[in-house]
């Protein structure tokens, strides 16, 4: 079906982007869920599946709420209140919904589901405010393990994203950057057209202006998200997405380059982070010892390098940004002065 969202010239001045962890916690659980994970994301699924069915996140709450199509309940992506929200900050405003929309958003679980919930959610649909902070917990939990080590990488590109609309935007006006969303989604010059929508999508006592948030995960589709008082949110594919998990090329060259300011051990450590590892991992991988390798990632790490992530009963090493844009000074997120963009600034270097 077809739906449209209505503007007014106040709607369209403040419409605005955020980057949402819980966006990406949302999408990242909708792209596991299927038979098959969509082929932009399967390097990754690989890497967290087994985490997960460790831990027994994929049976639990979030896990529940969460099917490969449908409805996605709406208090699990609060609005952002800036262009940047935390995760403490999105799980804060979890943690505080109502027990009515709780309730409400888990009706629509039921009844897309043959009218029963999961066992796994009724404590949750019976005492909202008992197990909120239980759900939170375990979406702190899932985060640790499936994307708090790829953030540095996902956060890249979905800022990236932001800078390139907002750029688009100024140089070729609001309606150039509505119509390259996504195929589904066009501006006709008083409405936001959404195709092949299960549900409408009207502004009702919504909020004014659109809330556009960028994900890697929702390809192939948009998500939307209608709760008044909120403005409209909608969730489109990042530019890249799609080779968002693809090896650096390049990265054995900058690796031997990289060797002689880090040393060849620390260099090749560093490149090995293409995918984040254990310990154990990167001593099989390079043939170095336990020992030697927990002490260059400690180096590395003081260095901000490299970031630690708890997972389960061993540590994961991740890249972080900085250490991303070794591999790749073209998609650091630098202008050629060395100054950081702020993507929800339109062309000026951030303040730092």
């Amino acid at each position: 079906m077809r739906t449209a969202l209505h503007f007014s010239a106040n709607d369209v001045a403040l419409t605005r982007f955020a980057v949402s962890p819980m966006q990406e916690v949302v999408g990242g659980l909708r792209a596991l869920a299927g038979a098959a994970v969509p082929e932009p994301h399967r390097r990754w699924a690989e890497q967290v599946r087994g985490r997960l069915a460790t831990t027994g996140l994929d049976r639990g709450r979030l896990a529940g709420m969460v099917p490969h199509t449908g409805h996605l309940p709406d208090f699990l992506n609060p609005a952002p209140a800036g262009s940047s929200p935390t995760l403490a900050e999105e799980l804060t405003a979890i943690a505080a919904t109502g027990a009515a929309q709780v309730r409400a958003d888990l009706d629509v679980l039921a009844a897309e589901a043959g009218g029963r919930l999961p066992p796994v959610l009724e404590p949750l649909y019976r005492d909202p405010a008992a197990q909120l902070p239980r759900l939170t917990a375990e979406i702190e939990a899932y985060w640790q393990l499936a994307l708090a080590p790829y953030w540095a990488r996902i956060r890249t590109l979905l800022e990236a994203d932001v800078f390139h609309r907002s750029r688009q935007a100024a140089a070729q006006g609001t309606a150039r950057m509505l119509d390259d969303l996504h195929e589904t989604v066009r501006w006709d010059g008083t409405a936001l057209l959404l195709d092949r929508r299960h549900c409408a999508v009207t502004r009702l006592n919504a909020g004014a202006g659109l809330l556009l948030l960028p994900s890697a995960f929702v390809w192939p589709r948009v998500l939307t998200r209608v709760l008044p008082p909120d403005p409209p949110q909608l969730s489109y594919p990042a530019r890249g997405a799609a080779t968002l998990w693809e090896s650096r090329p390049g990265t054995a060259e900058r690796s031997d380059a990289l060797a002689a300011v880090l040393g060849r051990s620390r260099a090749r450590l560093l490149a090995e982070l293409d995918s984040p590892a254990s310990t154990t991992e990167l001593a099989r991988r390079t043939g170095l010892s336990a020992a030697g390798v927990s002490q260059h990632l400690t180096a590395l790490r003081a260095a901000g390098l490299t970031s630690a992530h708890r997972a389960g009963h061993s540590v994961l090493y991740a890249r972080t940004a900085v250490g991303d844009a070794l591999f790749d000074p073209a998609d650091s997120g630098f202008d050629r002065t060395g100054e950081a963009f702020d993507p929800a600034v339109t062309g000026g270097p951030a303040a730092r």
